[in-house]
């Protein structure tokens, strides 16, 4: 009897997306993707970087960017405080970290919670949208990281693929 859950096999019990907040907005993300959540410490500044990108930082000898997504999709003045978090995602086996507001949990979505996303003006294009996630009051936008941070306006891929 296998009583953990395939991935592959577990449509039926839905998808889990880390809940986080950018502006007023609340974003999921897939947990897949989560490497780890970690508090915002200083970064290193990198030359002629993009000014979403903060720098890099040192984790555990890998030398990993950090993204500002406040400042990425000019959600006014981005705050470094006690509750400003990194999501350090690995997508691809690339690893990236990404600067939110803060985290708020994990939740789990049925196919029938995710919505496509309407033609709004939400501070990214649908591309990089999976859908809208209804959780009671609480709407979440689903976010495809995948695409986003592998995306030419991210400008990640090129610095990212040199280290592998």
């Amino acid at each position: 009897m296998q009583h953990h859950a395939d991935h592959a096999s577990a449509d039926g019990a839905g998808r889990e997306f880390l809940a986080f907040t950018l502006g007023r907005e609340e974003y999921g993300i897939d947990i897949l993707k989560v490497q780890e959540i970690r508090g915002y410490e200083t970064v290193t500044r990198i030359a002629n970087a993009p000014a979403f990108i903060k720098g890099v930082i040192n984790l555990r000898g890998i030398i990993i960017p950090v993204v500002d997504m406040r400042i990425k999709f000019r959600l006014g003045e981005p705050v470094y405080d006690e509750f400003t978090v990194v999501i350090i995602l690995n997508i691809g086996g690339r690893v990236v970290g990404m600067v939110v507001d803060s985290v708020s949990d994990v939740t789990t979505l049925q196919p029938d919670q995710i919505r496509p996303a309407p033609e709004m003006g939400t501070v990214f294009s649908n591309e990089y949208m999976i859908g809208l996630g209804t959780v009671g009051e609480r709407m979440l936008i689903l976010m495809d990281i995948d695409r986003l941070m592998s995306s030419p306006e991210m400008g990640l891929s090129e610095g990212l693929a040199q280290q592998g």
